[in-house]
């Protein structure tokens, strides 16, 4: 906004803003955060916490707001930064919203996973009564900062994690990032996606990988940021996830938990007849080759149906599920039977 970029330039007063840091990204790159914004000249608090799935609750969002209470925050001209993975990004997004109704934030993610899902959107929150993101709201950043130079320092598995969201987005919308996560997906694995000038028989997988994940996202919830409409694509993976991420924390993260899902829901999809026994076949392989469990003890066919349950409660009574009808094509069903799904999962765990 070209009026708002006049008013902070042309203030006397000196630049200040708030930012929150998970412990870890602060550890590696807090020193070079710190000197940013002492080169700029730019007065700053700079909050370190430890944000994971067991620490995302409404205390350490109320812990947030004293902080920022105390720093004496101009709600309408600096905007709270937050810098780390989804949860960081979650719970800040959520207690910006909470301040003064609406203080305006940033996100900057250092994870794959962050990167490709979580700086997309409007959605924040946190856990509630062991249910995951039980409380939150919609309040869009005013702007992500994307940089995949944060990817390079985070393990291999973390790496894998994140492409669990990507596949998500090209079983649903895209067979040419499909292909691209088969062709290169160990490669990617390998470089941490980084761009690398020296295998040019992979292009520059990293960038157009990440950049087809989140167009295809944003294509997806632009025009419904609010979900007024229910029927989302992009819920693929997320039916029976988070019930089975809570029920088994920490042993799985959230792509990972999503991936195992999604796996199941590929035995569904095949069991309806909508995908051939290549494709399914194709689909599972490419999982491997991303290694993401394409299964997990801790998803029994008692947890699937409450968790199926539960989808009910809060999709307006039907289970509006998402499911791939091919490579890169996908609908949403609400006629899957019950016998159906007992049959693919009896497959699955044959498999």
């Amino acid at each position: 906004d070209p009026q708002q970029i006049e008013l902070a330039t042309a203030s006397k007063r000196k630049l200040r803003r708030f930012i929150v840091i998970d412990e870890v990204v602060d550890k590696l790159y807090g020193a070079k955060v710190r000197e940013y914004f002492e080169e700029n000249n730019v007065q700053h608090k700079i909050l370190s916490l430890p944000t994971t799935e067991e620490t995302k609750s409404m205390d350490l969002v109320l812990n947030i707001l004293h902080e920022v209470q105390n720093f004496s925050l101009d709600r309408r001209t600096e905007p709270i930064i937050a810098i780390g993975g989804g949860v960081c990004l979650d719970i800040v997004g959520l207690a910006a919203s909470l301040y003064r109704r609406r203080t305006p934030y940033i996100r900057v993610p250092t994870t794959l996973l962050s990167y490709v899902d979580a700086s997309v959107g409007a959605k924040n929150g946190v856990n509630f009564l062991q249910c995951k993101n039980k409380l939150g709201g919609y309040t869009p950043p005013v702007a992500s900062f994307l940089d995949r130079s944060f990817i390079q320092s985070i393990p291999r598995r973390h790496i894998s994690n994140g492409l669990g969201e990507i596949l998500k987005m090209a079983l649903m919308k895209h067979k040419g990032l499909f292909d691209l996560l088969k062709n290169h997906g160990k490669y990617l694995l390998d470089t941490k996606f980084q761009s690398c000038n020296s295998f040019a028989d992979h292009g520059d997988a990293a960038l157009q990988t990440t950049r087809i994940a989140i167009e295809t996202m944003l294509e997806e919830l632009a025009p419904n940021l609010w979900e007024d409409d229910l029927d989302r694509l992009v819920d693929f993976g997320h039916l029976i996830s988070p019930e089975l991420e809570m029920r088994v924390l920490p042993s799985l993260m959230h792509g990972e938990a999503v991936n195992v899902d999604m796996a199941f829901m590929t035995y569904v999809a095949h069991a309806r007849g909508l995908l051939d026994a290549e494709e399914k076949e194709q689909i599972l392989q490419c999982m491997r080759g991303l290694e993401l469990p394409v299964w997990h003890s801790g998803c029994s066919w008692d947890l699937i149906q409450r968790a199926l349950r539960e989808r009910l409660k809060h999709s307006g009574g039907q289970p509006r599920m998402p499911l791939p009808t091919g490579l890169g094509v996908a609908e949403i069903f609400n006629d899957t039977s019950e016998e159906t799904l007992e049959r693919a999962y009896e497959l699955w765990v044959r498999d």
